[in-house]
């Protein structure tokens, strides 16, 4: 049986016309049920939000319907418990550069910024295939003009969360990265599109750096199914901390390609382990590629790295299975480099050890005359178990993929000739 309990709960706020925002609630077996209308008028909408999520946020659902749009203008966190939220509207980040960079939440790994941040177990998302959220990145990219400064929030960080599905979800033109889990387990993301493009940047030129289309770091158990992406650098990162990953029917469309890193680059373990990555289409600069760190602090000149030293870090690279990779109009196809931050002077000297790591079944032709893989790893700890097996990308005048190996165990490379 169900019960109905109506009340307007917050605000009215009238409009030109009898349209109200607030939120509505009403009760099925005793569980809250929000629906949520937004103010317009580029409105700040944050605090009808936060009533919605307060009101229906543990033990209920809420309901961003299709025809809203709601205007984000300050940082809000919620923390939840036990909510299905139809997310069928679009929330967009105001255009108030200024305040964003100086209100943000700050995320100390590589001095980053989070706009919105959702805590919380059993949450399930339900994007209907028209909503999500739109960061308004186009502001950022034409501020910037290509040289990425601090302050640039992310639209949307999954943080200390377990239990959560997210399905049929967008992110338009992300300020930094796009959707990012950090501390969360068991999660489940589904039939993703991330679009970030910058409409005033020259030809050739990338304005869209640091718009990484999936994240993980301080995750385990994460699966990711059907990720579409447009943007200027890794579609994927799998960074610090990051096992039992399953990543399944990837489209990259220019960036980066999908990345396991940055690693080491802070004096702590920087591990990922398990991890399973099939049917990748790259349509830009790179296919798959493992980054990590020197092993020396050295200087570094970049607000990423707040002017400090980095590297150093430590950790095991283990246990990593990528299928199914067409790298057509791609420039490389696979590569493992371990010199991030290095000056020239450490070469090799990586604590970041990598082995059992499989490559199977890579198809293409590059967009490029080289067709050079190369495995460049660490002196103290060299690459061992790397097996290529059906690598039948070819370079742009048809020439077969060939090794590059340094830093790797005898025997540590199995395929293309072996090294």
């Amino acid at each position: 049986m169900l019960s109905f309990g109506l009340s307007l709960i917050t605000l009215f706020m009238a409009l030109s016309g009898p349209v109200w925002a607030g939120v509505s609630v009403h009760y099925v077996h005793d569980h809250p049920h929000c629906i949520v209308t937004s103010n317009g008028n580029n409105t700040n909408d944050v605090p009808i939000l936060k009533e919605a999520f307060q009101l229906c946020g543990k033990h209920g659902s809420i309901t961003f319907p299709e025809d809203q749009n709601f205007w984000i203008a300050e940082k809000f966190n919620p923390i939840v418990n036990d909510v299905q939220i139809q997310w069928y509207g679009k929330w967009r980040f105001s255009d108030n550069i200024t305040y964003w960079r100086n209100n943000s939440y700050h995320i100390a790994f590589q001095n980053h910024w989070a706009g919105f941040v959702l805590t919380g177990r059993d949450i399930t998302i339900d994007g209907g295939g028209t909503g999500g959220v739109h960061g308004n990145g186009d502001l950022w990219y034409i501020a910037e003009a290509g040289k990425t400064q601090a302050g640039r929030p992310m639209p949307f960080v999954l943080w200390n969360v377990s239990d959560v599905i997210v399905r049929d979800f967008s992110v338009w033109q992300p300020q930094l990265w796009a959707f990012n889990i950090m501390n969360g387990s068991n999660i489940l993301v589904e039939n993703l599109y991330v679009n970030a493009t910058a409409t005033k940047a020259p030809s050739g030129s990338n304005w869209v750096q640091n718009t990484d289309g999936f994240d993980t770091m301080d995750a385990r158990n994460v699966t990711l199914r059907n990720l579409d992406y447009t943007g200027g650098d890794d579609c994927i990162a799998i960074k610090p901390r990051s096992y039992d990953l399953s990543v399944t029917n990837i489209t990259c469309h220019s960036g980066n390609g999908p990345a396991i890193g940055s690693l080491g680059q802070y004096l702590e373990d920087s591990s990922v382990e398990n991890v399973t990555v099939t049917d990748l289409r790259v349509k830009n600069r790179w296919g798959f590629y493992i980054k990590c760190w020197t092993g020396a602090l050295v200087y570094q000149n970049s607000y990423e790295s707040e002017y400090q030293p980095r590297g150093g870090g430590w950790g095991l690279v283990r246990n990593i299975t990528v299928e199914n990779l067409d790298v057509t109009g791609a420039s490389r196809a696979f590569y493992i480099t371990q010199e991030s931050g290095d000056d020239g002077k450490h070469g090799g000297s990586s604590k970041v050890a990598i082995s059992n790591i499989t490559v199977r079944n890579v198809a293409g032709t590059l967009s490029v005359e080289s067709n050079t893989i190369p495995i460049s790893c660490s002196n103290v700890h060299p690459c061992d178990g790397i097996v290529l097996e059906d690598i039948d990308q070819v370079g742009l005048s048809g020439d077969a993929a060939t090794l590059s190996c340094t830093y790797v165990a005898d025997g540590g490379v199995i395929g293309l000739g072996d090294c």
